[in-house]
């Protein structure tokens, strides 16, 4: 007889209610919770019992035995494995320092307590090493979200993205801009945007490619991959030369109106046209939409990152948005403030010294205080700042995420140690002298936070597979072995009770209640930066240099780097050196997200396999008919740095000379095609934003043809 639970789900840490079904303490099957707040479930979360159950799973210790790279480990206990490492990191911090200890968070360390206990600024990079002294905490963030999430949106109006919301049910006109909601982790998001439809909101959506959310859009603005910056530029350009712009709240709220007035001269409609390839009817005709459907709400994302000025690309999305008067009004983009949470947190400083990374990218250091990831071949290899020897990497596949990976191999073969958590062996662990298994949240308690001030117990639902253990816990053990266990918690309990340490009353309402609680809200205010809220200080204003929206940021000019929005056009594009585009003629995007995955997660569960089972490029017909390739052909994709084959899907959804490729292959336990498609192979490892260090994955150059 099987039973039923109310739990949350545990693939993702998107925190999904679901209702599980057990029996004998095996989980069958879920389904979305009704009549939940977050009822949902996407593919993934549908395949937990394959994921938690699958044979790939690691369930104990593992040492090295044979060369980095050969795959051939030993079992071991976790005191072992866990001593092993504790002697080694203190061993290698005598010899060289603390320094040379490296550490690289991914999708693994984004579950709610991970990232309230041991998480940094840019909320993925642990703070485990930072309080054994070294600086060199890094993670994916050196390459997602922190450009969209922290360096955009503070060198503007001081304020993060998560204190950036979009107001759907409110607004009279909701824009897409570089995302596909459909696809998000979780999609909650996603199905405000369906509601706000049926009741009658109108959508435009602008994008590269006709994604999910661009089908369902009453327009699609269809934009040459990498050029998001030039149309921004260019309807900005339009608003004010029709002076359509929001007036007072210009005059009043923001410095460099003039110098970007006279920057955005170059921008008209013609240009852009030639530029992005928006016609520049269009052009115009989005302007004065977005200028005068007030209010007007914003859904932006990372897409807009990958190019060679991301950082400044996504200022001058944020900057028409203040322009137009849609900042922080009923409907528009409002900004919302943090919640004050019930934890006690230990604060731990930054060490003296600075990270790997540091001195290239100073403003991505400055804002995060981590190490950027894509200087650690170069601290390895060359010791450059300083030797680095060790590095601890806790749920991430960064031979799968990181351009030209033959360099990063390079450099995990030449360190003296390298650790892995995660739940499945990823490429990276091939190079590991020890990987510690970690569980799925479904085998873990902690809680979980959502939008609105709805707040939830996470509840066991199976036990953990094999010895598999919560991450939380994990570290816990190796920072006791550290001397540091006092700032972190050493049990699930503790963790609960360290959660809500200035609020234990909610903590027994929270055990005391299956589902879980909505704390009393605010009520809503606006125009938040003519009081006093915003800033530390308690002045009026925004909580920037100047108190206001910097159309001309003086951040930015701190470091070096231009303070208006100045764009980029790709530097290897159409418009870069002829030679490499009469031999690569084709716009080469990465990472377009599928259902079936989150990067490289998931390509060896069979029943999400069935949804795509190989890697695809996705070619427009007229292409595909140019090169004599047909839907499901194998072909060879080649770029500047290599080539990788993949299988062809001829659709109308891409432009003309663009291709969408695939991304998330590479790893040793997918099924053979993903395990030989590094989409990452083709990427760039040199070719970077200026100001956030990140990979143009997004506007490169690629030839195609049938194998």
């Amino acid at each position: 007889m099987s039973e039923l639970k109310k739990a949350i789900c545990g693939i993702c840490p998107g925190g999904c209610e679901i209702q599980a079904e057990l029996q004998d303490g095996v989980l069958l099957s879920v389904k979305a919770a009704e009549d939940a707040p977050f009822g949902s479930l996407c593919v993934r979360g549908k395949a937990a019992p394959e994921i938690i159950y699958s044979p790939d799973r690691v369930k104990k210790p593992l040492i090295r035995t044979g060369k980095r790279g050969e795959g051939r480990f030993r079992e071991a206990s976790w005191d072992e494995a866990l001593d092993f490492v504790a002697d080694k990191i203190k061993e290698i911090s005598e010899a060289f320092g603390p320094q040379a200890i490296a550490s690289h968070s991914g999708r693994g360390a984004f579950e709610q307590s991970m990232g309230d206990f041991y998480n940094g600024t840019d909320m993925v990079s642990l703070n485990l090493l930072r309080a054994f002294g070294s600086p060199n905490s890094s993670s994916v963030g050196s390459l997602c979200y922190v450009s969209y999430g922290l360096l955009a949106p503070i060198t503007t109006f001081g304020i993060p993205a998560t204190g950036l919301l979009p107001d759907f049910e409110n607004s009279n006109l909701i824009v897409v801009w570089g995302a596909n909601p459909v696809t998000d982790s979780p999609p909650f998001m996603f199905k405000r945007i369906v509601k706000a439809q049926k009741n009658g909101k109108k959508i435009i959506a602008i994008d590269s490619m006709k994604s999910d959310i661009a089908n369902r859009a009453d327009q699609w603005v269809a934009v040459r991959s990498g050029t998001d910056g030039a149309l921004a530029l260019g309807l900005i350009n339009v608003v004010i030369t029709e002076e359509i712009y929001d007036r007072d709240f210009v005059e009043n709220w923001t410095v460099g109106f003039d110098d970007l007035k006279e920057y955005v001269k170059q921008f008209t409609p013609e240009e852009v046209e030639k530029i992005t390839g928006v016609s520049k009817e269009q052009i115009v005709s989005l302007a004065r939409e977005i200028a005068t459907s007030k209010p007007v709400t914003l859904r932006t994302y990372t897409g807009l990152e990958y190019s060679n000025s991301g950082v400044q690309n996504i200022r001058a999305v944020f900057i028409l948005w203040a322009l137009t008067g849609n900042l922080d009004i009923p409907g528009g983009l409002t900004i919302a403030l943090p919640p004050k949470l019930p934890m006690e947190k230990v604060d731990i400083p930054r060490p003296l010294m600075q990270p790997f990374g540091a001195e290239k990218y100073p403003l991505f250091y400055d804002i995060i205080g981590s190490a950027h990831f894509l200087e650690f071949p170069k601290a390895v290899l060359q010791a450059d700042p300083y030797p680095v020897k060790a590095l601890l990497i806790n749920g991430s596949s960064t031979l799968t995420s990181y351009p030209e990976p033959d360099i990063y191999e390079e450099a995990y073969k030449k360190l003296d140690l390298l650790v892995v958590i995660d739940r499945f062996k990823t490429k990276d662990a091939l190079f590991a002298d020890v990987i510690l298994p970690a569980t799925t949240y479904f085998e873990n308690n902690s809680y979980q936070r959502y939008p609105g001030g709805y707040i939830r117990l996470r509840r066991r639902v199976v036990e953990p597979v094999g010895e598999a253990r919560n991450d939380i816990l994990i570290l816990g053990e190796l920072a006791k072995r550290l001397g540091l266990g006092h700032l972190y918690p050493q049990s699930e309990e503790e963790l609960l009770e360290k959660a809500f340490a200035k609020n234990p009353e909610l903590l027994e309402r929270l055990k005391a209640s299956e589902e879980g609680i909505r704390l009393p809200g605010q009520p809503a205010e606006y125009q938040k930066y003519a009081g006093r809220s915003l800033r530390s200080d308690g002045e009026v204003g925004f909580p920037t240099p100047s108190g206001k929206v910097e159309l001309r940021s003086s951040l930015l000019e701190k470091y070096g780097y231009e303070g208006l929005p100045i764009y980029t056009d790709p530097i290897e594009g159409p418009k870069g050196d002829q030679s490499v585009y009469q031999e690569y003629p084709l716009i080469l995007s990465t990472g377009t997200r599928i259902q079936s995955t989150f990067r490289s997660q998931h390509l060896n569960i069979p029943g999400l396999l069935k949804i795509q089972d190989k890697p695809q490029v996705l070619i427009n017909p007229k292409d595909a008919e140019n090169r004599g390739i047909k839907q499901g052909d194998k072909v060879l994709v080649r770029t500047q740095r290599g080539e990788v084959h993949f299988w062809a899907k001829v659709t109308e959804k891409v432009l003309p000379n663009s291709v969408e490729v695939n991304q998330g292959g590479g790893t040793p336990i997918q099924v053979e095609e993903w395990r030989n498609s590094n989409v990452n192979q083709l990427t760039d490892f040199n070719n970077r934003d200026s100001i956030s260090g990140f990979p143009i994955f997004k506007a490169l150059l690629c030839q195609i043809e049938k194998s």
